[in-house]
């Protein structure tokens, strides 16, 4: 389960209803018993003054199912719960995001490159972020995704390629997430892919003068040479 700081969260037991149940939710690896049902001595009861207080007034305990309630949750409740009912054991793992983490999560940044040769001439998209953690940037056209890449250290910056033609039409957009937030960045190629626009058109006029220089050339050449054959006759 993923949860961001300050939300609530409810560990369902699996039960409809408890019986002559005895039920015990543990914390962690230190399988710290932080609450309790024991229908047999008619006990409910929630321990939440263990480790240092920090389920203090955070837990609810439902006596007709079971289950837990993290309310007001913070990054100290992380973790592994286990739930033992009747000896019968499940887990539960539990991850917090710190609302810092997910509020300051960056607009990716884009960027191009002319990617030019004899026959075509493409534009080349950087996307990137800097000093994230525990996100995934990916690379979307429409609603599909093209490529992504994930990062898990601290002040990373991750950054992905995408090579389009100039004059397509198509969707683009850029997008950075973890479990809780995003951001969308979404691509205008007119813009960012304008001076691969440019370079062709100088390719193209480049060559134009270049044929123009060489047909002159040519023309000049002929008529010296027969000039020259004319003299020659003569």
């Amino acid at each position: 389960m993923i949860m961001k700081e300050g939300d609530s969260v409810t560990l369902n037991s699996g039960l409809t209803k408890t019986k002559d149940d005895v039920i015990q939710w543990r914390f962690r690896y230190e399988n710290t018993l932080i609450a309790e049902i024991n229908k047999s001595v008619n006990r409910f009861i929630v321990y939440d003054d263990v480790l240092d207080g920090r389920f203090r007034d955070r837990l609810k305990l439902d006596n007709q199912t079971g289950s837990l309630t993290i309310k007001n949750s913070t990054m100290k409740h992380a973790g592994r719960y286990k739930i033992d009912v009747n000896k019968l054991i499940q887990s539960f793992s539990l991850t917090v995001y710190a609302k810092c983490v997910i509020a300051h999560l960056p607009v990716p940044v884009m960027s191009s490159y002319c990617c030019s040769s004899s026959s075509v001439s493409k534009c080349v998209l950087l996307c990137s972020v800097v000093n994230v953690s525990d996100v995934t940037l990916s690379w979307y056209k429409g609603n599909s995704l093209l490529s992504s890449i994930s990062v898990s250290d601290l002040s990373s910056s991750p950054a992905l390629f995408l090579e389009v033609e100039y004059q397509d039409k198509n969707t683009y957009s850029c997008v950075i997430n973890n479990p809780i937030s995003n951001q969308t960045q979404h691509l205008d190629i007119s813009k960012l892919c304008q001076s691969c626009s440019a370079v062709i058109r100088l390719v193209l006029s480049a060559l134009v003068g270049v044929a123009t220089v060489i047909f002159l050339v040519y023309d000049i050449r002929s008529r010296r040479a027969e000039q020259d054959q004319s003299h020659i006759h003569t």
